[in-house]
């Protein structure tokens, strides 16, 4: 039985959306539906569905929003009177347009049409064989989960969209960016990048958005923020889920009026930047939780990239580690070292948390370490079962947390912070737990997320 292809509607108005699901499910079609742009991308992941049927003009963002956040081809509904516009769409990626009323034959020619279409394509695509370059230097992969990365990368370059980098610690977001960035029609100016968790909370917003001279104490001279900076260029927030409340609202209104606001300045002033933020952590989450704005996660997830970790790419792996090898024994000037069999097992068995960095860092030890022209499996020094272990390890802390009696003296340095940050959370912000432990603000953060330990803060009611 041949499968049927699923087809995602997207109108506002209930009696169309009604008509059309049912003229399409009597064709045989397999039929989803959502009001709004933003239900679409709360609901579905769009790439699964052969082709989406959107309106031209809906609630919030337009239905052309849809065409840069999938690789699913999508037909633009339109009334005669926004046929120019319906055309403008077509020059941003939408397959064709349809003017409303239309006949019910007309609607379904053309979706059997773009179906066969797209299906042809893709299979052209898939038979000839081709040898797909990365978009930038240092990208390596030939997974398919990896070319489709690359093929993103490609297309939303060439837009000015907001983008949302999501992918682990170590998968290489910032060479994501920079391809973007490099491919884009803003390559000749310098990208700007800001890591969200390593500025001290007081301060972040006067390093994003500027400050007047005499704003706070210690504003000698006005400065110019970060974001003023990358007008005409791009800016990369990576962590972007580490922002604090009170900046995530400044940020709303770059997007929303690109203008920017110094801190102590009652003017605004215009400004042109293309936005790239990264995160690990899940973003949706966090907005129940109430750590991060809901505006501002519809605003910024308008075309999402995700970047797999290196566990899940297969022979990639491998290839990979050839790579390093190469690189790093040219950048440490030593003789061209091989991987040993037991060593390249271990490397394609291995889980690799720390992904691509990890692997980076276990050659760079074992080539410094080398005393021969092959590195073997004891140098890389991994193992997945001391890996299992320290997870199974931190696993048992997390449940003996609430009562656990030992003294600070009987702990580990690893259960102190865990224990300290735990009972101060709720009476000290991030600076003052870092000054206390020692530690900058960014190793806090760091270490935060090796733990599971998430930031006691909420929205204010």
């Amino acid at each position: 039985m041949t499968a049927m292809n699923k087809v995602l509607v997207v109108e506002d108005e209930l009696v169309i959306r009604t008509a059309l699901r049912r003229l399409l499910e009597r064709n045989n079609y397999e039929v989803s539906e959502a009001g709004t742009v933003k239900e679409t991308l709360e609901r579905y992941d769009m790439d699964e569905f052969d082709i989406i049927i959107s309106d031209l003009r809906l609630p919030g963002v337009p239905g052309t929003d849809l065409i840069k956040a999938t690789s699913t081809p999508v037909l633009i509904m339109t009334s005669y009177s926004s046929i120019r516009s319906a055309i403008d769409s077509m020059k941003i990626g939408a397959v064709d347009y349809i003017a409303k009323p239309f006949e019910h034959s007309e609607i379904i020619e053309s979706v059997v049409k773009i179906i066969k279409d797209h299906a042809s394509r893709d299979s052209a695509d898939a038979a000839e064989p081709r040898d797909i370059e990365p978009p930038v230097h240092g990208m390596i992969g030939s997974c398919p989960q990896m070319l489709e990365l690359f093929r993103r990368i490609r297309k939303v370059a060439q837009t000015g969209s907001t983008v949302l980098i999501n992918g682990e610690s170590g998968t290489g977001k910032e060479l994501v960016v920079r391809a973007i960035h490099s491919l884009s029609s803003r390559q000749n100016q310098e990208m700007i990048s800001v890591n969200c968790a390593a500025i001290p909370e007081n301060l972040i917003e006067s390093e994003l958005f500027g400050h007047e001279k005499g704003a706070f104490t210690g504003a000698t001279a006005t400065r110019t923020g970060l974001v003023e900076a990358a007008s005409e260029s791009t800016l990369f927030l990576d962590e972007i889920g580490e922002l604090p409340l009170e900046a995530q609202a400044r940020l709303l209104r770059v997007l929303q009026e690109s203008e920017i606001r110094k801190v102590g300045s009652v003017q605004s002033k215009k400004v042109d930047v293309r936005l790239v933020v990264a995160t690990h952590r899940d973003l949706k989450q966090l907005v129940v939780d109430g750590y991060f704005r809901e505006d501002l996660y519809y605003r910024i997830n308008v075309m999402t990239l995700l970047i797999p970790p290196l566990r899940d790419r297969g022979n990639d792996i491998l290839e990979l580690a050839d790579a390093i090898l190469m690189r790093t024994c040219e950048r440490l000037k030593t003789p061209l070292l091989t991987l040993s069999g037991g060593a390249s097992s271990a490397i394609a068995y291995y889980t690799w948390p720390g992904n691509v960095r990890e692997l980076e860092n276990a050659i760079e030890r074992a080539v410094v370490l080398a005393e021969s022209t092959e590195i073997s499996e004891e140098l890389l020094a991994i193992d997945g079962d001391s890996e299992d272990e320290a997870k199974s390890s931190v696993s048992q802390i997390n449940d003996a947390r609430v009562d656990s009696t030992d003294t600070v003296e009987e702990l580990s340095l690893e259960d102190y912070f865990q224990r300290f940050v735990l009972e101060h959370q709720g009476s000290m912000n991030e600076t003052q737990l870092a000054k206390k432990l020692g530690i900058s603000r960014k190793c806090l953060w760091e270490r935060r997320q090796r733990f599971g330990i998430p930031r006691k803060k909420k929205l204010a009611s």
